[in-house]
């Protein structure tokens, strides 16, 4: 695939996320919804560490990686309680599967942008995970994992997520040797601005993995895609 095409796409991927914490559109990562901030939840010190309550990551919405390669960030991220909870030691993740597909990255632990994105890595071959939100295999809220859809090569085994059907199972393999299993519940293709970074984030609900890249249309005019492709998965044991 050309530059014109794979290679802008790459870029303009990574602006997908921190675009939906602005208001706009562009092919990256979310951003958490406004009036919440990464502090809400914690973060591993180390690649060894575990979750803390209080990391004190930079405020704001979520971060995308390269201001083209990004999945919209919501609105506005989960205020944090006044009186902080215990913290949860569970190891962080380091690689994601999807059975019976070729996707199968390393994943690092990401925080966020400048313009309020999260961060997504800058190659073909990790995901990020939004290190301010829950860990895999938390008992509650939503872990993040993010990826790009194209490299300035070729498209991705993630593009392929779009295809992914119910009941597929998602393993998560974590720094310490353990796995978290997750069934395919549904995979939508979320328009970029109407993605409610407030459902992709949440803290609070049933604990679940969202696996998010770019997708839909490509937008020459605007240099994106039209949508993120989002992955919603329920723990299994």
């Amino acid at each position: 695939m050309s530059r014109t095409a794979a290679g802008r796409r790459l870029w303009a991927s990574a602006a997908v996320l921190g675009a939906l914490a602005a208001g706009t559109a562009a092919c990256g990562t979310p951003a958490e919804p406004a009036g919440d901030s990464p502090a809400a939840v914690s973060a591993p010190a180390t690649a060894a560490a575990t979750q803390t309550a209080d990391p004190t990551p930079p405020s704001g919405p979520v971060p995308a990686s390269s201001p083209a390669a990004q999945i919209p960030a919501p609105s506005s991220i989960p205020v944090r309680p006044a009186t902080p909870e215990p913290a949860v030691s569970i190891p962080a993740p380091v690689r994601v599967e999807v059975e019976g597909t070729g996707i199968s990255l390393e994943v690092v632990p990401v925080g966020v942008e400048d313009n309020g994105a999260m961060t997504i890595p800058d190659n073909h071959y990790q995901a990020g995970w939004y290190k301010y939100g829950p860990a895999p295999g938390a008992d509650a809220g939503s872990s993040v994992l993010a990826a790009h859809v194209d490299s300035r090569t070729e498209q991705l085994p993630i593009a392929g997520l779009k295809d992914v059907p119910p009941g597929t199972i998602v393993t998560v393999t974590r720094e310490d040797g353990s796995v978290q299993r997750y069934a395919t519940e549904k995979v939508e293709n979320i328009a970029k601005r109407s993605l409610d970074g407030h459902r992709l984030f949440d803290r609070t609900g049933e604990p679940r993995l969202k696996l998010v890249t770019c997708g839909g249309k490509w937008l020459e005019a605007e240099d994106d895609y039209e949508d993120n492709v989002v992955l919603t998965a329920a723990p299994v044991s």
